[in-house]
């Protein structure tokens, strides 16, 4: 049974909640394996304005499969979770859920996410050193990635050292043998080596500033082995180009996006997606992309 077109008494029902959502791709992604695993599966957006634990509750009342969870709520969800995943709480934020007796247990799939496009793309983050540009929610997410992966040293670049500062303390609680330290941008020329693996991890860049870059100077991007930037609309940012131009490997966040919801549909249907399948549904995200 595909998902198509034709529903029936037996399909399950998985969406994602969020505020907005309307222009979210998880459809394409979740919608286009289930045709592939002809799972009888459909996956719709629900735009969800005010009363998220009440939308939790109403999902597991409707028998809702499964959920993803995206801006503004993958922090507030935790309160409405029956249980919350290792990782997630690490993190702090959720962005799948899984159906489990008397609700649902969060997880954080964005991370493993960016792990498994990471090394699709040969790069390890074990004994790697990474610096991270930023110091938001996802400057900290990826920081606990990097920490729990055993990178070598991570670095947390930010303007305001402060913040960065925080998100140093926080994973230390975690991984307290962790080398985390937390850096101005103004002092990169501190950073040792030319071998870092640099993530931008703030929305700096983001369409439709497309200009805007975190940092401009050359003498940064030298010291950089492989960079990647966590957005992906444009689909190839100033962060980027500049990468390119010092002759570095550059790669956005569209395979982030990508893996983490196939991992949720892994989760949810028990399934294992191969990397021939997640090409298919990644060429069908950029022609909806370019649309």
């Amino acid at each position: 049974m595909s998902n198509g077109n034709y529903t029936n008494g037996k399909t399950r029902t998985c969406g994602v909640i969020g505020n907005p959502v309307e222009h979210t791709m998880s459809p394409a992604i979740h919608n286009g394996l289930a045709t592939m695993f002809e799972h009888n599966l459909v996956y719709v957006p629900f735009h969800v304005e005010a009363d998220l634990d009440k939308a939790v509750e109403g999902a597991y009342a409707l028998n809702i499969l499964g959920m993803n969870v995206t801006v503004p709520y993958k922090s507030d969800v935790m309160a409405s979770l029956k249980e919350v995943d290792k990782l997630a709480a690490q993190i702090g934020a959720v962005n799948t859920l899984v159906r489990m007796e008397g609700g649902y247990k969060g997880y954080n799939t964005d991370m493993p996410g960016l792990y498994r496009a990471m090394k699709e793309d040969g790069v390890e983050l074990e004994n790697a050193d990474v610096l991270i540009l930023g110091a938001g929610g996802v400057a900290r997410a990826v920081a606990v990635l990097a920490a729990d992966k055993k990178a070598e040293k991570i670095r947390v670049l930010n303007r305001t050292i402060e913040k960065a500062e925080a998100i140093v303390e926080e994973v230390k609680e975690h991984y307290p043998k962790a080398d985390i330290q937390a850096m101005a941008i103004s002092d990169y020329e501190k950073l040792e080596g030319e071998s870092w693996v640099a993530i931008q991890a703030t929305s700096v860049g983001m369409y439709p500033k497309t200009e805007d870059v975190v940092i401009s100077e050359e003498g940064f991007y030298k010291k950089v082995r492989v960079g990647y930037d966590l957005i992906f609309n444009p689909y190839e940012t100033k962060f980027m180009k500049l990468l390119k131009a010092a002759g570095k490997e550059a790669y956005n966040g569209l395979k982030m996006l990508l893996y983490q919801g196939i991992i949720a549909y892994e989760l949810w249907n028990e399934c294992e997606v191969t990397k021939e399948q997640a090409a298919v549904i990644y060429e069908e995200m950029k022609k909806q992309m370019s649309a």
